[in-house]
């Protein structure tokens, strides 16, 4: 039996989800997956999966008082199969910040699910991240959950299991790769051409499998040995980092599907993998405090080009399906005016306020721009800025130092965007920003029905 493998779309991006033409649901509908999880909850988004038949998770703020969300007569806009309550809250670089809500959260969506009548199909969760576990020994059997939040981690995995939950985590090779330099980069794939790791008799040639079984001796050691596990999160980025690149996501990406589609699970769960692909659109808004890698985890770009070939299963075995009906804005790039010099004083403030309010992650060592000399970077920021804000003109008006231009700037791997023209795209009620496309997390629950329920 295969497993199930489904995408995730985030909300950090400005070009997400305008309309039934973008990548959200059309797409994606001729894959074999038959789920998403939205970091958020988008009204255009959920109809259109509603339309198509998807299933949904959604994901809400940490918060301790949360049936507020529930109003009587919201209305229900896909099907959905758990409430994430929040993403990753006891990240060791949030300093504690959720340590206290989290739980009270969890425990007040199971309440209010339960008194709207919804708690047999529809499950809560926490996607959590990897760090929440380690292991004593470098090996998978010396795992357990992390001493500053142990007793807090035994309390939500009794909670999940008491109620037929699912402990989420999100494990990506990726950051292994990044954060240490010495890591072993076959080992960060499924191709069988690493070193095998020896746990015991157990072994391991990815760390995927070692991370997931790492968390398996955590719950094991703890009395919690049949606790099903979902991987909330797994991907590779596309840009910002020298390990972030087409060739190496394709592969990665690839690797699990095929792993998913066999039904072969770890070492020490080897049944069907329950997982969910990050992410299906890149996120040009996300914070990139981890990394300039953030923004480019998408399988799709942002305007619904598939980036690299990806069999999804049996029903796209011609790999992933490019978004249609997408209109451009006019073929027109914001650059450094020809006659400026790169030394010229005014630039360094203007480059810094384009990359501050566009996206500059494409540029560095090793990027999908790094081709660019000097005035190509420039001109790259000034057009991200440029296109950001729609192709206004005010906003290629850097004091004296670009200039519109009907040449297209781009390079054989550097790609200068041109915006998406929403109105042109589809959307039924002329052009969307960013902001009017947000939903207040006011609506949570996604099923067929409306809830007809007031919480205290």
């Amino acid at each position: 039996m295969a497993g199930n493998m489904r995408r995730t779309w985030g909300r950090g991006s400005q070009l997400i989800c305008i309309s039934k033409g973008v990548p959200v649901a059309e797409a994606t509908t001729s894959s074999a997956s038959e789920s998403r999880r939205a970091l958020g909850l988008f009204a255009r988004c959920l109809t259109s999966s509603n339309e198509s038949g998807d299933r949904v998770g959604t994901k809400i703020p940490p918060l301790p008082k949360r049936n507020d969300i529930l109003h009587s007569g919201a209305t229900i806009y896909a099907k959905t199969l758990y409430v994430a309550v929040g993403n990753e809250p006891f990240l060791e670089t949030y300093n504690g910040s959720f340590l206290g809500t989290t739980f009270p959260a969890l425990q007040n969506i199971q309440s209010a699910l339960i008194k709207a009548g919804l708690s047999s199909q529809v499950k809560v969760t926490v996607p959590l991240n990897a760090d929440v576990y380690s292991t004593s020994t470098s090996l998978p059997s010396g795992g357990d959950f992390r001493a500053n939040i142990h007793d807090l981690m035994i309390n939500i995995v009794k909670f999940l299991s008491d109620n037929a939950g699912a402990f989420t985590v999100n494990i990506y090779p990726f950051i292994s790769l990044y954060d240490d330099p010495n890591f072993p980069v076959e080992y960060a794939f499924f191709d069988g051409n690493s070193a095998a790791i020896n746990d015991g008799g157990t072994s391991y040639t990815n760390v995927f499998d070692a991370n997931h079984d790492t968390l398996v001796w955590a719950l094991q050691k703890n009395g919690y040995a049949n606790l099903p596990i979902i991987i909330g999160e797994v991907g590779w980025p596309t840009d910002g980092d020298v390990n972030a690149n087409l060739q190496y996501a394709q592969r990665f990406n690839q690797g699990f599907m095929t792993r998913v589609l066999s039904g072969r699970g770890t070492p020490l769960r080897p049944g069907p993998l329950d997982a969910y692909l990050f992410s299906l659109i890149d996120e040009d808004e996300k914070s990139i405090q981890p990394g300039n890698f953030e923004r480019h985890w998408g399988i799709f770009g942002y305007d619904g080009r598939p980036k690299y070939l990806l069999n999804l299963g049996a029903a796209n075995s011609s790999g992933l399906v490019r978004a249609r009906n997408i209109g451009y804005l006019d073929k027109k790039w914001c650059i450094m005016k020809p006659s400026v010099s790169s030394s010229d004083s005014r630039l360094p403030d203007s480059v810094g306020y384009a990359c501050a309010n566009a996206d500059c992650t494409s540029l560095g060592y090793r990027t999908s721009c790094s081709d660019l000399d000097v005035r190509g970077n420039i001109s790259y920021a000034f057009n991200s800025y440029y296109q950001k804000n729609d192709q206004d003109d005010q906003a290629c008006q850097f004091p004296g130092v670009s200039v519109i231009t009907t040449n297209d700037p781009s390079t054989q791997t550097c790609r200068f965007e041109i915006m998406i023209d929403t109105l042109s795209s589809a959307a039924p009620s002329g052009k969307y920003t960013r902001h009017q496309l947000v939903v207040v997390l006011a609506m949570v629950l996604c099923s067929l029905l409306h809830v007809m329920a007031s919480f205290l």
